[in-house]
């Protein structure tokens, strides 16, 4: 029978929930074991597509088009668990399911009532990702302990027990054990009413994990399960990382995490944990024999989670190659400034992020001119690439005013459109394409050999607005190649310069496609040409 695993966060928020259950999942999935996450946010938004990364971080996607939280890229890249739809919920989301069920006449006229009809919607998206073949379902509850947004969570998930049986579930509580500098001292009272509000709506914690700046003693672990109602060995301290996230998982092994886990959830075909790849990653980043600087491009680059994935996948290129990833994150209103130009040239790469509906595209299109005109090794992302064909539109084809139709209604040469602007595919106006399709590569080229010359690839896209087909024949007989187009041969999907170090912008979104064990292809070959001046 699936196991469930509930991990909850008290205390603070940003305690790294995300980034503890993926480690969990790695650990379990080094085990032999098949684990399923998921992500309950408390949120009211009903598209988690519409956060704004300046307040939220970025908007990951998932194969199937699914707009969701951050935390799912932690899942992704430690694990290789496949997500859907249904491993991300928010409020907004579980609530419209309800009004819909309620109009639909489901209810039949009964009071709608956040128990049992909401904990109840919630319970049945956790009970989805379980069933035949599945070990392990790791759920993680967004918020912190206390807040009023989390409550139906917490009360749907006190339920499931009594639903599946006590011995198949079991309760993650992760908190933080403050430091006093002053006085020298751990201060575990806060951590003792978070979990005593806990315990007030019917959860005892199993597990309690311990955020802390320093190590815990077996008499401070001793005092927390004390007056936790936990047993001392499943405190486990988990401490700061200054030096990567990818040690976090090795830790809490350390601290025997795992077994504790199968051990109480009594499960059969765990086998022993395997992690020589997982110490040869960290080997790789602990001695770089390389060093190189990053220019990130990006309307929210001073957002520190802005283009999480993106910064991940140059890290995880990084370890491949032995080196050190400096990272410049510049806003692309200030590329417009000669002090930020100059710092750019500096940079021994640069990255045109891409985005949906963002301003200040004409920094980036300058970023791109730079690149271009400097020969630096260059990655434009899906707007990143509309910037890199408007750029060699105006300065090499010398199409005067030529711009995206998103940005320039009355551009007199939209070299970026709709898809239907122009009548060269039909398509609803305005939908954007979202998950996963295939690409086609043009054999060869510099895009294909990154590839290592496998003609097609599935990559993830979200877009509206792509490269328009009237120009195609301009482009062809340029120095610029289209080297890769959907699989129907209808949308360009990727230009690049054959004669520049490495010049190469897609419409897709590579950077949700890169685990720290498996860097994409694009990242691995930007940095490898970046590192062999």
């Amino acid at each position: 029978m699936t196991k469930y695993i509930f991990i909850t966060g008290g205390v603070v928020s940003s305690l790294g929930k995300g980034l503890t259950s993926a480690s969990i999942g790695m650990l379990l999935e080094h085990r032999g074991l098949t684990v399923r996450l998921q992500k309950l946010d408390p949120y009211l938004n009903v598209d988690p597509g519409l956060f704004s990364p300046a307040q939220h971080g970025e908007v990951y996607l998932l194969d199937d088009g699914s707009t969701t939280d951050l935390d799912l890229g932690h899942y992704e890249r430690f694990t290789n668990t496949p997500l859907t739809w249904n491993s991300s919920w928010t409020t907004g989301q579980i609530y419209q399911r309800v009004f819909e069920k309620e109009r639909r006449g489901e209810y039949h006229g009964t009071t709608v009532q956040v128990i049992p009809h909401v904990t109840n919607e919630i319970k049945q998206s956790i009970a989805r990702l379980g069933g035949a073949g599945i070990d392990v379902v790791i759920v993680e509850i967004g918020g912190t302990v206390g807040d009023i947004e989390s409550q139906p969570h917490l009360e749907a998930i006190r339920q499931f027990p009594l639903d599946i049986g006590k011995e198949n579930c079991l309760y993650i509580h992760l908190t933080l054990i403050p430091f006093l500098k002053s006085a020298r001292e751990l201060k575990t009272k806060p951590t003792q009413h978070s979990v005593g509000q806990l315990r007030q709506i019917g959860i005892q914690p199993d597990i309690l994990i311990c955020r802390t700046e320093v190590p815990l003693s077996h008499e401070e672990r001793a005092k927390i399960g004390l007056f936790c109602n936990i047993i001392t060995d499943s405190v486990i301290e988990e401490k700061d990382k200054d030096f990567s996230i990818y040690e976090v998982p090795i830790r809490l092994h350390e601290h025997k995490l795992d077994q504790l886990i199968v051990d109480k959830l009594r499960i059969p075909n765990a086998n022993p944990l395997e992690l020589n790849d997982w110490h040869e990653l960290l080997d790789r980043i602990r001695n770089p024999e390389h060093e190189v600087t990053v220019a990130v491009v990006g309307e929210y680059a001073a957002v520190q989670d802005a283009y999480k994935s993106t910064f991940e996948a140059l890290d995880h290129a990084g370890i491949v190659h032995r080196t050190k990833i400096q990272t410049l994150r510049i806003p692309s209103r200030q590329v417009l400034q000669n002090e930020t130009r100059r710092e750019l040239r500096k940079a021994d790469a640069i990255i045109v992020s891409g985005g949906l509906g963002e301003s200040e595209i004409d920094g980036k299109i300058e970023a791109v001119r730079i690149a271009r005109e400097d020969g630096i090794p260059f990655l434009g992302i899906g707007l990143g690439m509309q910037c890199a064909v408007i750029e060699f539109a105006r300065n090499v084809l010398n199409l005067e005013g030529a711009h995206s139709t998103e940005y320039d209604k009355n551009t007199p040469h939209p070299v970026i459109c709709l898809r239907d602007e122009y009548r060269f595919r039909t398509t609803q106006e305005g939908i954007p394409k979202t998950g996963a399709d295939t690409v086609v590569f043009q054999l060869p080229s510099r895009i294909s050999d990154a590839y290592e010359n496998h003609p097609l690839a599935s990559e993830r896209f979200r877009y509206c607005y792509e490269f328009n087909n009237h120009y195609r024949d301009r482009w062809e007989r340029s120095v610029m190649r289209l080297s890769a187009q959907s699989a129907d041969g209808l949308l360009v999907q990727a230009v690049e310069l054959p004669e520049h170090r490495w010049f190469v912008a897609v419409q897709f979104h590579p950077e949700f496609k890169s685990q720290p064990t498996k860097p994409h292809p694009l990242f691995n070959s930007l940095i490898a040409k970046t590192i062999k001046k």
